[in-house]
């Protein structure tokens, strides 16, 4: 396999998906198929006169010149082969439903019922979604903190290492890097270890699209040797919201399981505008991926610097989160500084200074920067903070005491698919501490659920989750569908 700046590049000019979608639009063709608005006849005027028609005429679906995304013998195969050539891949698979789908499918792929996986505790959501969906029983390792910030890492190769040592069973072990802030694990490190024993190591890489791609970047799954990854490729690069893929290599993986569990978690009506953005977007980085991504890089290192000579902030750097990997791409920037929390910076960036951040928490803002950004949104981002900064000088605010996302996570005390499906009673839940939860509460983004089922709810998830409620954050949960109660094992 070859590494970064030396990928191999025999047929990455072609868009395979792309090139036939476009040739079936040069035909004349009665549609008597879905979807019903055929290819933009029937769509809201409104809608056709905002965004055109075209776009709406390579919404198809199966035909015999589009191929099929479950049994694929032309465009699709080809574009789902140079893909898998690209990122390093024995096979590659393109997902519609997100990193999401992705996550579920490589645990139900690899798991049966009862078997252990060793997952980080700060992993998304639907990574214990498909814990409660395959019967597997996780062993939670915990992340590293940053100490001065307060903020969640990743995990070290010696927590998998304890881990494996304690639970010498276990059958797999679930990787979440990067980070929703760009930190990443020593992932070859880690695989070594697990593959010593003989584990599947799987990796969430939603947010890690482009490191392929970029030889200053932290290596890939797939470089590091991993067996199974999924990666959002709408993320950093340009692929459309949704469009996501799964990657894999080396005789670890049973194909036909997996291929069989694609079936059950992807559509049947998959949407040939994402699985065309997933061809266009590997070709866009297989072909310029290195130039666009110098660009994205060199123009976060300038926002960072400028940001941190500004008074009153501070944006993460990699010497803060060693010894972990970073992705420079991801900007988090500080605001307690200004006696701010992170949602009140958000709030006054979108409002005052038309800058909408990719995320807020108590006392950050996030952004992303992608191969989209040029010298224009670098030039408002920091005349926005600045303007920030200005207007909220370090002092003039008032500091607040700071409420931490939960770090202390109690031990499972039933595995997550038993305590789903348990009986339940309601709680209101300021009384729930203690207690067994049925359900989650996560707050978007990042998606790190604060509950989780089988663990019990401790106050702090409870102070945490009051608060985030109060700030105006999106919690994900039963919650807010207009109650304040919780399910809990009865």
């Amino acid at each position: 396999m070859k590494h970064k700046g030396g990928a191999d590049l025999r047929g990455q000019a072609r868009a395979p998906l792309f090139e036939a979608l476009a040739r079936y639009l040069g035909q004349d063709k009665a549609a008597f198929h879905t979807p019903g608005h055929k290819q933009g006849a029937g769509i809201d005027p409104d809608w056709l006169a905002l965004v055109g028609r075209g776009i709406f005429r390579m919404d198809l679906t199966v035909l015999p010149e589009t191929d099929c995304l479950f049994q694929p013998t032309g465009p699709i195969r080809q574009a789902q082969l140079l893909a898998a050539r690209a990122y390093g891949a024995d096979r590659s698979y393109f997902l519609v439903g997100g990193s999401t789908g992705g996550n579920l499918t490589m645990l139900m792929g690899v798991l049966f019922p009862g078997d252990k996986v060793i997952v980080p505790r700060h992993t998304h959501k639907s990574v214990i979604a498909g814990l409660i969906m395959t019967g597997a029983l996780p062993v939670y390792v915990h992340p590293e903190l940053a100490q001065g910030w307060d903020l969640i890492l990743n995990v070290c190769p010696e927590s998998i290492r304890r881990a494996i040592a304690e639970n010498p069973g276990a059958r797999a072990v679930f990787i979440s890097s990067p980070t929703y802030h760009g930190v990443c694990c020593d992932l070859e490190s880690i695989v070594k270890t697990s593959h010593l024993g003989d584990r599947i190591v799987m990796v969430d890489q939603a947010h890690g699209p482009h490191l392929r791609f970029h030889p200053s970047l932290p290596a890939s799954a797939m470089e590091s040797g991993a067996d199974i990854c999924v990666e959002s490729s709408h993320k950093i690069i340009s692929a459309l919201t949704q469009a996501a893929m799964l990657h894999m290599r080396g005789p670890n993986i049973d194909v036909r399981d997996l291929e069989s569990v694609l079936l059950l978690t992807q559509t049947t009506s998959p949407s040939y505008l994402l699985m065309a953005s997933l061809d266009l977007a590997r070709r866009q980085m297989a072909l310029r991926g290195r130039e666009m991504l110098d660009r994205a890089i060199n123009l976060a290192q300038e926002i960072r610097r400028a940001v941190n000579r500004t008074r009153g902030l501070y944006c993460l750097d990699a010497p803060d989160v060693a010894p972990f990997g970073f992705d420079p791409a991801k900007l988090t920037v500080f605001v307690d500084g200004l006696g701010l929390t992170g949602y009140q910076a958000s709030r006054i960036l979108n409002r005052k200074y038309g800058v909408q951040a990719e995320m807020a928490d108590w006392d950050h803002v996030a952004f992303i920067i992608s191969i989209a950004d040029d010298a224009g949104s670098r030039d408002r981002l920091i005349g926005a903070l600045r303007g920030l900064a200005r207007d909220h000088r370090p002092g003039k605010g008032k500091r607040r005491h700071k409420v931490k996302f939960p770090s202390n996570y109690p031990p499972m005390s039933m595995t997550p698919r038993d305590a789903y499906f348990s009986p339940y009673r309601t709680v209101p839940l300021k009384q729930a501490a203690g207690e067994i939860p049925t359900e989650f509460i996560t707050v978007y983004p990042p998606g790190i659920p604060v509950v989780v089922p089988g663990e019990r709810i401790t106050a702090e998830a409870v102070e945490y989750v009051t608060a985030m409620r109060r700030l105006g954050a999106i919690i994900v949960s039963p919650m807010t569908r207009g109650s304040d109660h919780i399910r809990v094992v009865a």
